[in-house]
């Protein structure tokens, strides 16, 4: 069976999730208006930021969303969040609707839905300490913990790795590291059961990126948080999410668990962007072809007909320009891998688990210890 019959035969749709679906996305979109006039202005465009994706996160379950800068991934994040409205598609979080409720009614949905942002410099107050920026979310939501404000506060700078005599300090006085670790204590102090951790190591060191991403891993495994985690580097996602997205240009591409998606890719895309993952085995280095795309990625104000990977895919035939592949389960998947292409990458896996590492600095204590064993 050919790739083009392949896709004309997709199995099922469904995402499957362990356990309940905290998170349900449905074709959300964000569309941002390109006006022109300085008195009297019109629309003459729009950026498709995002445009009808669809996806689910389990309660604990981490779903990282990877691809290029101005894919959509940071706009996904706020949306899920309501930081930004969206101009189409559902957002179900908990079993609520919250995509057009008001803005009044959405502190009690921010209780249980925290955001981490990028930079860990802009994100905090210049002007209020430590204990200020952590205290305020339990203040804004009427929450009294029983030891009061401040002991609850010290509490979660030291779940951070944080000393809490850092309470009467400022932001200024930290570093990158320390700032982004702060930002975390103040997304934990309402007791989230979903964080969107946006891009939060891509502005720190390499060292201290692993230390804040093995301090997500255990702050999930502690208090059973499910993230949705944004990031461009896929060493990253693969040492911390259990299921991957892949966005392009507004489209997620493919979806799958991490095993599954690292080592047998079915979207082009996602095969190109796995070939230039850092690999244990010089010699593997012979074993797998660096895919390097040709041309930039098009402009968002007018995405290409189609598939809108076409214009820079090795595969692209005449289908791909006048009809937009859907996102499905195409024969020869695992249950859960959607791949939206119509000559999709065959499924033999063409790299070994054991060939894709991660940076150094992100090995834990235990995989040290494997690898010495």
């Amino acid at each position: 069976m050919s790739a083009a019959d392949e896709q004309e035969q997709p199995v099922s749709t469904t995402q499957p999730a362990a356990g309940e679906h905290l998170l349900e996305v449905s074709g959300l979109t964000k569309h941002f208006p390109i006006r022109r006039g300085i008195v009297f202005q019109r629309q003459i465009g729009a950026v498709h930021a995002v445009d009808g994706i669809d996806f689910t996160v389990g309660a604990g379950q981490s779903l990282g969303l990877v691809g290029e800068s101005g894919c959509g991934k940071s706009t996904t994040g706020r949306l899920i969040t309501r930081l930004l409205e969206p101009t189409a598609g559902k957002v179900v979080f908990d079993g609520e609707d919250i995509t057009h409720t008001p803005e009044n009614r959405m502190k009690e949905a921010r209780r249980n839905l925290q955001m981490i942002f990028q930079d860990p410099y802009s994100s905090l107050n210049p002007r209020h300490t430590v204990g200020t920026i952590v205290e305020t979310p339990m203040r804004l939501n009427d929450i009294n913990p029983p030891q009061g404000h401040k002991k609850r506060a010290q509490e979660l700078l030291e779940t951070v790795g944080l000393n809490p005599e850092h309470y009467n300090r400022y932001p200024n006085e930290f570093s990158g590291g320390q700032r982004q670790r702060i930002g975390i204590a103040r997304a934990l102090a309402l007791r989230p059961k979903l964080i969107v951790a946006d891009e939060p190591v891509s502005a720190l060191d390499v060292s201290i990126q692993a230390q804040i991403v093995n301090l997500l891993q255990d702050l999930q495994r502690e208090l059973g948080i499910a993230f949705v985690f944004i990031a461009h580097d896929l060493a990253v996602v693969r040492h911390f999410c259990e299921r991957v997205a892949v966005m392009y240009l507004g489209k997620i591409v493919e979806v799958a668990d991490r095993q599954t998606l690292y080592t047998g890719p079915r979207h082009p895309y996602t095969h190109a962007l796995l070939s230039a993952v850092p690999e244990a085995d010089p010699d593997a280095v012979h074993r797998r072809e660096r895919i390097r795309l040709a041309g930039d990625v098009p402009s968002p104000v007018d995405p290409p007909s189609g598939c809108r990977f076409r214009t820079r895919c090795w595969k692209a035939q005449e289908r791909c320009a006048t009809e937009e592949p859907p996102l499905v389960r195409l024969g020869g998947n695992a249950e859960g891998h959607l791949t939206a292409c119509h000559f999709p990458e065959e499924p033999s896996v063409e790299a070994r688990a054991e060939d894709i590492v991660l940076d150094p600095a992100l090995t834990t204590l235990e995989d040290n210890a494997s690898a010495a064993s």
